[in-house]
C-alpha cells in the first residue's frame, strides 16, 4: 500500500470509529466496514468495443503508440477510491477513463496524483490528461482544455445537530468555519466571497482546507468544523455512509470533464468516445452504478461555457 493510500485507510478507519463510538464493539465493526461493502465492483464496461470512426480523430503518433498517460486523484466514491485491499482504485472516473479507453482503442499508463498537483503536471506535459472531477470553470479554461462527461457542482452538508436548512447565499455561512478540498473550486469560490461577510458587518467564515477526505469529515464529525463544501455527488455518497450527517443543498452545477493541456489534439476523439458510450448504453450503466444518473448529460462537449 502506497503512503497515500496507508494513510486515507487510517483516517477513513478513525472516521468510522467516531461516527460509531457509542455503539457495542460488534455494532461499531459492521458499521464501520459497511461502507466497503458499499463500493459497487461490477465490471459495466467490459463489453465496450473499439469505435473505428472515434479512434481515427486521433493524432496519427498515438493511435501507433497505443497508449496515453493518465494522471487520477484518488479520494472518495463515487469519483474515484480504494477498494480495501489499498490497491485497486475503483469509480466513476474509472469506469469512464477504462470505457473510453476501449472506444479508442488505448492503453492508459494510469498514475496516482494529488487533485492539486494535476493540472499544472498537464501543461508542464508530464501527463497526457487527467482526471479527478475537475469542474469546468472560466478561470481553469485559460490553461486546461475540458471534454465533458457529467454534470456534477458544489453543495454542502453538515451534522443532523446543524441549524442550517439551506445555503443559497455564502454570506449565510458568516460566522461559522467550513471544511473543504484544498487546490478545488470550492475553496476558490469561498475565498472569493470571504469579504461580503465584513461588508455586510458580520464575522467572516473561516476556511479550513485538508489533502484527504478523511480528514475533512472526521473535523465535521468531531465539531472543528461546521459544514463541508465539496461535490454534490460526492457528498450524497459520503452521507450515505456516515450516521448524524445530512446532506444540505446543491449550491450551483458545474458540468465536469477529462482535463487536457490548451490546446491539445485529443479533445476531439474523446468527445467522440465519450457521445460513443452513450449510444450504446454504457454511459447509462455507469451512472446506474455509482447512483449519479442525476448527473447525466445530453452529449460531450469541448470547453462548454463555464463559471467562475
Amino acid at each position: 500500500m502506497s503512503p497515500n493510500a496507508t494513510r486515507a485507510a487510517v483516517l477513513l478507519a478513525a472516521a468510522a470509529l467516531a461516527l460509531t463510538s457509542c455503539a457495542a464493539p460488534k455494532e461499531t465493526a459492521k458499521t464501520a466496514g459497511a461502507a466497503e461493502e458499499k463500493i459497487p465492483t461490477t465490471d459495466v464496461v467490459k463489453d465496450v468495443r473499439q469505435d473505428p470512426a472515434a479512434a481515427k480523430l486521433l493524432p496519427e503518433a498515438v493511435r501507433e503508440r497505443g497508449t496515453l498517460s493518465l494522471a487520477t486523484s484518488v479520494g472518495t466514491p463515487p469519483g474515484a477510491t480504494y477498494l480495501p485491499d489499498g490497491k485497486t482504485v475503483v469509480g466513476q472516473d474509472i469506469d469512464f477513463a477504462d470505457a473510453v479507453a476501449k472506444v479508442l482503442g488505448l492503453r492508459f499508463t494510469r498514475e496516482e496524483a494529488g487533485f492539486e498537483a494535476i493540472l499544472p503536471a498537464l501543461g508542464s506535459g508530464k501527463y497526457d490528461l487527467g482526471t479527478g472531477n475537475f469542474g469546468v470553470t472560466r478561470d481553469r479554461k485559460k490553461t486546461i482544455d475540458f471534454v465533458t462527461y457529467i454534470n456534477d457542482g458544489q453543495g454542502f452538508a453538515v451534522r443532523d445537530d446543524s441549524p442550517l436548512k439551506k445555503v443559497t447565499d455564502l454570506t449565510q455561512l458568516c460566522g461559522l468555519t467550513v471544511a473543504t478540498s484544498a487546490g478545488t473550486t470550492f475553496e476558490a469560490t469561498l475565498e472569493q466571497s470571504r469579504s461580503r461577510c465584513t461588508k455586510a458587518g458580520e464575522k467572516p467564515y473561516e476556511v479550513k482546507t485538508y489533502a484527504e477526505q478523511g480528514a475533512l469529515w472526521i473535523s465535521l464529525q468531531q465539531g472543528r468544523s461546521d459544514v463541508v463544501m465539496s461535490t454534490i455527488n460526492g457528498l450524497r455518497y459520503a452521507v450515505r455512509q456516515q450516521e448524524g450527517l445530512r446532506f444540505l443543498n446543491e449550491y450551483q452545477r458545474l458540468d465536469v470533464g477529462f482535463a487536457f493541456k490548451k490546446g491539445s489534439e485529443l479533445t476531439p476523439a474523446f468527445r467522440a468516445a465519450v457521445n460513443r458510450l452513450k449510444k450504446d448504453g454504457t454511459y447509462d450503466r455507469i451512472l446506474k452504478k455509482w447512483g449519479t444518473t442525476g448527473s447525466a448529460i445530453d452529449a460531450s462537449r469541448i470547453n462548454p461555457p463555464a463559471k467562475g
